[in-house]
């Protein structure tokens, strides 16, 4: 028996619905991640509080982790490391002594997500510190706080590297190599001119923006200093024709700078 071709219309009704998966996997996902590090951040606070209370020294933490591990044998992430890292991020986000003027200033700017702007609307309504930076490191992973906060104890730098990682979706080592780079300080003291905002969507505007900002790490090519656009082009065909003719028989290094004619139109690649 013959399968029945589907009609014209098949192709956009799988990517349709293969576009609401992903779009929920990515919801799903969010709402995990948001529930851990609010998990993460009471714990935090529950052991900085009883151990003020009961006047229970670091021991405790060790005691804790190994009864922890033993009630959920299957869960990963209560180590005494860990707990500790809990810990020292409930309280570096729990001093607002330290977090009222870089907070004031960071909600004076356009916010970049929905969950961002309530969490700014609810800033200025109610003036919780806090709970601001409560929901904002919620918009990241577990390993990107943790990142930021073996790294920084300023928290204007700390804002500008939690609401990048959100926004431009950067993994650890992503992360690690715009803090590498210095990213934040770029982005305070270079301020750079232009009209990305006007001349591209909003979304490509800013993601233009925070190109500009970043450098590059070359050392794979061998460069370690400043070099010139022709240098770098050299240094960048040399390593693509060496792997090209390193995969052998099947592939080949046509040319570089190579016209190719597109109807009446032709242009380098």
């Amino acid at each position: 028996m013959k399968t029945r071709l589907p009609s014209p219309e098949y192709p956009a009704f799988l990517a349709e619905l293969k576009e609401r998966i992903l779009g929920a996997r990515i919801t799903a996902a969010r709402a995990i991640n948001r529930e851990m590090i609010l998990l993460y951040w009471d714990l935090g606070r529950r052991i900085v509080e009883t151990q003020q209370a009961q006047g229970w020294g670091e021991s405790v933490i060790d005691r804790l982790s190994s009864d922890l591990q033993q009630m959920f044998p299957r869960t990963s992430g209560y180590s005494p490391r860990n707990l500790r890292y809990m810990k020292s991020f409930y309280l570096f986000y729990a001093d607002e002594s330290i977090w009222q003027q870089p907070v004031a200033k960071f909600a004076e700017k356009e916010a970049t997500s929905p969950m961002w702007r309530q969490a700014v609307a609810k800033f200025r309504t109610e003036g919780s510190v806090t709970e601001l930076l409560r929901d904002l490191v919620t918009e990241i992973p577990w390993g990107q706080n943790l990142l930021v906060l073996d790294k920084f104890s300023d928290p204007a730098a700390c804002l500008y590297y939690i609401q990048a990682t959100a926004q431009f979706g950067w993994s650890r080592n992503v992360l690690l190599n715009q803090i590498k780079a210095g990213a934040y300080e770029r982005a305070v003291l270079e301020k750079k001119t232009h009209n990305f905002h006007i001349a591209l969507p909003e979304y490509l505007g800013e993601q233009v923006d925070e190109a500009m900002k970043s450098r590059y790490n070359l050392e794979f090519l061998g460069i370690h200093r400043e070099v010139k656009e022709r240098e770098l082009e050299d240094r960048l065909v040399e390593r693509m024709q060496r792997f090209i003719l390193e995969l052998g028989y099947g592939f080949c290094f046509v040319g570089r700078q190579y016209r190719l004619t597109l109807g009446r139109k032709w242009s380098s690649h």
